[in-house]
């Protein structure tokens, strides 16, 4: 076993080659000579071969940390790194050398950093040459197009300079690296100033084009009033005809689209100011019952009607006086062909026109008057104290003026067609009559027509005849024309 022993240490001392394949014949060939050995220890032994072969295949066992394992093998280790070194030189990874203090490295980057700077500046210098042509400029495209072909000859004398292995004589390599990179900067800043140059040039046009448009659209908007007023004007002629001996003749059609328009803007009004209230926190329900108490909504969304009953009977009160009761001014019954013709130039006039400009020209006129009272009968104190916490927009009413808040904006929008209203009644002969129904009157589809549809009596009860709640939008008589007013029925179911 002593020879075994050996051959056990040579191995590990050999590197893994060809060499191994051939120890590993001469150990057989000298167990089949040798005394029978155990099995047992054989297996052993090629076991530990085995693991050892791997750990040196994987560099556990390095040349440099092994150490000889008795006097004997120092002689055969010696030969075993020799052979191992010569065997495998070749799949050796050696260190390579720092670069930092090496010539040829420090001509290399000077080399490449004057590269970038040549190309940044080839790219400015083409740039230049694009700028030039918008707007068309002989001068400044031949001057950069020459600065194009210099910067082209640059390129050249680099590659020329590093196929030669030429070291540019200018500098030293430290200052020739960081003068390449100011140049390659500098050339940058260039190229990012003709763009900026480029760009505020293209703002300016857009600039040009975009008043251009605007003036385009001015011009338009003219013309759309234009037209809007003359169609207006065709369809009043349309509805208004005369007769040969100068009498004025109105259309019941007309006047039922004007009244149309005046419910149209009740509504919105009556909307604004119930999402006012609600940001208020007031409490809708107890509002709506104190307005029109006693009173089976088929649905509680339904109370809104209420609170629009409670806009229209305040805007269109005094409408049978020819200025709504807000002066003391005696009608004119001596002339009433005149009377209609003027209350008709005040219609055409305030149609065409928008309200806020009329009461910036005269605050104080008649329509002004009509909204300042208008305006205090529906805002009373509460509401516009709980909505603003002050009571600025009524004492600015009060003194006569109009502020411009989007309340008070939201209302004259329903005060001009009120207003228009009004002024149309007044030039039919006879004169447009108002009215409204009572409470608890029976209904009847010739004098009134209900607001709310798919609605059906909550009693089933043979005879009865769904009952008027409340009056939201009143009616009118024009001749014998009758203009339904609009109630809310009481007592009913939806049937929806």
């Amino acid at each position: 076993m002593g020879c075994v022993g050996d051959f056990v240490l040579l191995l590990l001392l050999l590197p893994c080659s060809h060499a191994w394949v051939l120890l590993l014949a001469s150990l057989g060939s000298w167990m089949e000579s040798s005394q029978p050995v155990k099995g047992a220890n054989i297996t052993d032994i090629v076991h530990k071969f085995a693991r050892v072969c791997r750990l040196r295949s994987i560099g556990v066992f390095s040349e440099e940390n092994q150490r000889p394992l008795s006097e004997n093998s120092s002689e055969v280790t010696a030969v075993s790194k020799e052979t191992d070194e010569n065997e495998n030189e070749s799949q050796k990874v050696y260190p390579q050398p720092s670069d930092e203090n090496n010539p040829k490295s420090e001509a290399l980057e000077t080399l490449i950093s004057k590269l970038f700077a040549n190309i940044s500046a080839l790219k400015a210098a083409y740039v230049q040459l694009q700028a030039a042509h918008m707007p068309y400029d002989p001068e400044k495209i031949q001057m950069a197009d020459m600065a194009v072909i210099a910067e082209l000859k640059h390129l050249s004398e680099l590659k020329h300079s590093y196929r030669e292995k030429e070291k540019p004589p200018t500098y030293s390599d430290e200052d020739s690296h960081l003068l390449a990179e100011i140049q390659e900067q500098q050339s940058m800043l260039k190229t990012y100033e003709l763009m900026v140059k480029k760009f505020q040039a293209q703002i300016q046009i857009r600039d040009s084009e975009l008043e251009k448009l605007r003036e385009e659209l001015r011009e338009a908007t003219d013309k759309k009033g234009k037209l809007e007023k003359t169609l207006r004007q065709k369809s009043f002629k349309d509805a208004v005809g005369y007769v040969s001996n100068g009498s004025l003749t109105l259309t019941p059609q007309f006047f039922i689209s004007t009244v149309q328009v005046a419910a149209k803007a009740a509504h919105d009004f009556t909307k604004l100011m119930i999402n006012m209230m609600k940001t208020a926190e007031w409490d809708l329900d107890a509002a709506a019952n104190s307005i029109e108490p006693g009173i089976l909504y088929a649905k509680r969304a339904h109370k809104k009607y209420a609170f629009e009953s409670y806009v229209c009977q305040r805007m269109f009160s005094g409408f049978d006086n020819e200025n709504f009761y807000v002066t003391d001014s005696l009608p004119a019954i001596l002339d009433p062909e005149k009377q209609r013709h003027e209350f008709m130039a005040q219609f055409q006039d305030m149609q065409s026109r928008d309200p806020f400009d009329v009461l910036a020209i005269a605050p104080d006129c008649l329509f002004g008057k009509f909204c300042h009272s208008k305006y205090l009968q529906i805002v009373h104190p509460k509401m516009e104290e709980s909505f603003f916490g002050n009571l600025d927009q009524r004492n600015h009413a009060l003194s006569g003026g109009h502020p411009r808040t989007p309340l008070y904006q939201a209302f004259l929008k329903l005060a001009k067609p009120v207003w228009l209203v009004h002024r149309l009644a007044f030039c039919f002969d006879p004169k447009v009559n108002i009215f409204q129904v009572r409470k608890d009157t029976d209904f009847s589809e010739v004098y009134m027509e209900s607001i709310v549809k798919n609605v059906a009596l909550a009693d089933d009860s043979v005879g009865l005849r769904p009952k008027v709640g409340f009056t939201v939008v009143p009616g009118f008589r024009v001749g014998k024309t009758i203009i339904q007013c609009q109630v809310y029925l009481t007592g009913m179911k939806s049937i929806e």
